[in-house]
Parts: structure tokens; C-alpha cells; sequence
């Protein structure tokens, strides 16, 4: 990591005072060699990390900050064994009244958690299957807290606070491209099934998923890693089509679109795509993955230059060309 946008935010100039928000890492009550209580930290923000000491430390005072929480700090940087550490002043925790922009804080979507999401409810206002509209709509609404702070992944592509919203709105986008051109070639195919089959393929995510407040993953659950997102999404559409008395038809057909979207079952589907929605639906899908995880790595490498290698695009070295 760099250095933290947090050490710019000098509000004294003569003692190198410093002031804002920023993300807990870690935090540890210790003891001086004077038997003293102080807080050791390491706080960070968008921009990297630093170690910070509260040497004043009063539980009965400033009380107990846990790692993945936002707080404001007030505190003097100076340089400790060549690297610059936080002298904090003043520490709290942060208020409603406070206004964050977490995207200062932590990796976020480039856009934000309510437009994408009215995005794609606007979406499923087009629908003209009625029982499509129904469950999907349904299960937007039943997931929408969770799913304006939830990532797309542990680690790998679109792993950011509304990063599934994010992959799921970039989805949209390239499916209608898509089906611009092939449905005037293959009128048959369903824009209602590809769309719904994209907004729904991911959302066992918000239980695969451990996430904390800050809407990041720290884990897999453990119906996650036993389980894993398709067959958990196979089970909430059955539950929610069961409730809302949807079409036997309709159910298995986006069913099959979750069970299908990772292409092969060496890439964890049971079934491979098996009519043109699905095969729509997996491709997209895996464009969207892919291209997302170059442009990360590539924004990191020098032009003309290659990358390291890159387990999750099959150990590959990418090449940053100059062209526009």
C-alpha cells in the first residue's frame, strides 16, 4: 500500500498535526515499561496504512475500537525507525451526523450502491413475463440492504463494497449490446430470461459470504464453503418461486442459468449452459470477470511492460501497450 490520504490533511502545519477519518485495522491494549496502558493501531485508509499510538489510553474515556470500524483521529506524525507513525491527539468513533465518503476510505464501486440498484430494478420494470418480473423483483427487494454494501468476491474480480451491484449492472450493460445485434438475427431468443439470469445468478453471494460493516469479505460462511453460491442460489429461487406460486417452467429455466453460469464443471457448474440465455448469461459473465481483473492488474503495471503472473486468469502475464 502507499501512503495514507489521511497524512495530507494537515490542519497544523507547525507540529505536523493531522486530522480525519479512517478504517481500524488492528487494535491492542499494551503496557509501557512504565506499567502504563496504551493503544497500539494500525489505521489505514484508501491510500495505505500506519501505525498509531494513543499513549493516554483510558478505557473509561475513549472506550474499545475493534478492527474493520471507521473512526476519526486527531494526532502528530513524526518518524519511528524510518517509517512514519500517528501520535494520536484525539479518537473517536464516528457518528450518524458524520459525513464519509468511503470510497476514501476503502475500494469501492465507481458508482453509487442506490443508482446501480434502481439500474437494475428499472431493468426488471420491462419485463413482459410476468412471472419473471414477479421473482426477481422479489428478491431484489428482499436483498437490497445487504446488497448495496456486498462484494462480488472474497479476492479476485469486482472484491469492493457494492462490487456486486457493480458486476451485475456491467453485465446488463454488455447483455444488452449483446442482444441488440443477436436478436435480430434470433428473435426468439428471451431478453427477459438473459436479464433476469444476470441479475440473479450471483445472489447467493449475500450468503456465500462473510462481510462486515465496511462491506468488504473477510471469509467464506459456512454454507458458503460447503455449499458454495449456485447451489445456494438454486435454493432461493425454489423457496421464493414456491412462495410466490411461479411458473414450474420459468423456475427451472432460471435455475438452470445459475446452475450453468461458471460454463463447466471444472469451473464448479453442474450442468454446462444448455439453451442460448444461459450460454448468454456464463459468457458475459466470464468477459465481465476477466476484463475487470486486467484492467486491476494492468492499472498497476508501467506501459510497456508485463505484469507478474496472474493465477486467476490461468497464470497469465499481461502486456500494457500504449495504444488508446
Amino acid at each position: 500500500m502507499g501512503r495514507m490520504k489521511l497524512l495530507d490533511n494537515v490542519i497544523n502545519s507547525a507540529t505536523n498535526q493531522v486530522e480525519g477519518f479512517c478504517i481500524v485495522k488492528s487494535a491492542q491494549i499494551k503496557t509501557n515499561v512504565k506499567g502504563s496502558e496504551y493503544l497500539d493501531l494500525i489505521i489505514a485508509d484508501a491510500g495505505g496504512e500506519i501505525a498509531a499510538k494513543l499513549w493516554d489510553y483510558d478505557l473509561s474515556v475513549h472506550g474499545t475500537f475493534y478492527p474493520d470500524t471507521v473512526i476519526k483521529v486527531r494526532g502528530s506524525v513524526s518518524q519511528w525507525k524510518d517509517a512514519e507513525q500517528l501520535k494520536v491527539d484525539r479518537i473517536r468513533k464516528v457518528n450518524d451526523s458524520d459525513d464519509i465518503d468511503m470510497s476514501t476510505l476503502i475500494p469501492c464501486a465507481p458508482f453509487s450502491p442506490q443508482s446501480m440498484y434502481d439500474t437494475i430494478f428499472d431493468c426488471t420494470e420491462g419485463f413482459k413475463n410476468s412471472d419473471i418480473k414477479l421473482l426477481t423483483q422479489y428478491i431484489l427487494k428482499s436483498n437490497k440492504e445487504k446488497l448495496l454494501v456486498f462484494p462480488a468476491a472474497l479476492k479476485i474480480h469486482h472484491a469492493m463494497r457494492g462490487g456486486l451491484l457493480f458486476h451485475t449492472v456491467s453485465m446488463l450493460k454488455s447483455a444488452k449490446a449483446l442482444l441488440s445485434v443477436y436478436k435480430e438475427i434470433y428473435p426468439s431468443i428471451s431478453s427477459d430470461l438473459v436479464f433476469s439470469g444476470i441479475i440473479l445468478h450471483d445472489i447467493a453471494k449475500l450468503t456465500e459470504l462473510s462481510v462486515g460493516e465496511l462491506g468488504l469479505a473477510t471469509a467464506y460462511s459456512t454454507q458458503g464453503q460447503l455449499l458454495g453460491h449456485i447451489n445456494l442460489g438454486v435454493a432461493i429461487l425454489e423457496q421464493a418461486a414456491a412462495e410466490l406460486m411461479i411458473d414450474d417452467e420459468v423456475k427451472t429455466l432460471l435455475q438452470h442459468m445459475l446452475l450453468s453460469h461458471h460454463g463447466t464443471a471444472e469451473h464448479g457448474s453442474p450442468r454446462p449452459p444448455m439453451f442460448p440465455e444461459a450460454e448468454i448469461v456464463s459468457t458475459v459473465d466470464l468477459l465481465d470477470a476477466r476484463l475487470f481483473s486486467m484492467f486491476d492488474i494492468l492499472d498497476k503495471t508501467s506501459a510497456g511492460e508485463f505484469s507478474e503472473r496472474v493465477w486467476a486468469l490461468d497464470n497469465r502475464q499481461l502486456y500494457r501497450h500504449g495504444l488508446e
